[in-house]
């Protein structure tokens, strides 16, 4: 692989699945690891915020750590009249109240912040407060200019949109950016995705495998976005995945075999690629392949 082939471009790539468990943070650690010594602007973002693991496998050094907050409602009882409007107005069920009974409460955990309520109340009765959504770390590699960027939601929290785009901001629009992406096509997936060059879908050659891959490739055509697809464990199952992909003329970038070696690794959080040269060269090809045709993004 050439060295020099990203120099004076950006590219920001996103590792997806339609659901948990295809090897979303195996295919995102293994990739990291296989450029890290090969480009200094590189940074991994990982985007599943309400269970990030990618740090699990890498040698880092804390930079810094950002609380995402949210401004929610704060009521004062004794200007509330108990009209119940900041609980009509509130389409997130956020507001609790029993007006024969004086009691009005907030569920922080369920409040959006889109400030409705506040706009309701007519008796200035509410204000509005910080409240903590979660956190995003930034992160060193050691032994090289590479970042990692960790987003992760604080527990009890409804909604983990807040801290993934924070942890979108920090990674910023230069060099190659690796998004390790929530799974499923939800709300989290959309905003991981809606401004990367190209989704790498890995899904595996199972039924389930196959029906939840269909599910991003549909949510991915209505966004107008470039994807291909790994398949994982291959050797596995049956041949449905790759009848689908050959009837609708999407890319199979690489195959991950079905290898009790890349298990033993991944359960010890060790990242495969750098004990398989042969999966390293893969990595390599699969990179190559992408950058050449959607390399040098003006996002």
């Amino acid at each position: 692989m050439e060295e020099l082939i990203l120099k004076n471009k950006n590219i920001k790539i996103a590792i997806a699945s339609g659901k948990g468990g295809t090897g979303k943070t195996l295919l995102s650690t293994s990739l990291f690891s296989v450029l890290k010594n090969k480009y200094d602007n590189l940074t991994l973002v990982d985007c599943d915020a309400e269970e990030p693991n990618s740090g699990i496998f890498l040698n880092k050094e804390l930079i810094s750590t950002d609380i995402v907050t949210q401004r929610v409602p704060e009521i004062d009882v004794n200007k509330c009249t108990f009209c119940s409007k900041c609980h009509d107005y509130c389409a997130y069920n956020a507001i609790f109240i029993l007006p024969p009974y004086k009691i009005i409460r907030v569920i922080n955990e369920l409040c959006h912040g889109c400030g409705a309520c506040t706009v309701a109340c007519e008796f200035g009765a509410l204000t509005e407060k910080d409240f903590e959504q979660g956190v995003v770390s930034e992160y060193k590699i050691k032994d090289t200019q590479s970042r990692f960027i960790e987003s992760r939601m604080k527990v009890g929290v409804m909604s983990p949109v807040d801290v993934i785009k924070a942890g979108l901001k920090k990674a910023g629009d230069n060099g190659i950016v690796i998004f390790d992406a929530p799974p499923g096509t939800s709300c989290p997936f959309i905003h991981t995705v809606v401004l990367v060059d190209f989704v790498v879908l890995i899904t595996e050659p199972t039924p389930f495998g196959l029906s939840d891959l269909k599910q991003s490739v549909e949510t991915l055509k209505t966004m107008n976005k470039n994807y291909g697809v790994v398949i994982n464990r291959a050797g596995l199952g049956n041949d449905d995945v790759y009848d689908y992909l050959t009837e609708n003329n999407i890319p199979l970038l690489m195959e991950i075999p079905f290898d009790r070696e890349i298990a033993n690794h991944y359960s010890k959080a060790e990242i495969a690629s750098e004990y398989m040269p042969d999966f390293s060269d893969k990595l390599s090809n699969m990179f190559e392949t992408i950058i050449k045709e959607y390399g040098n993004s003006s996002n």
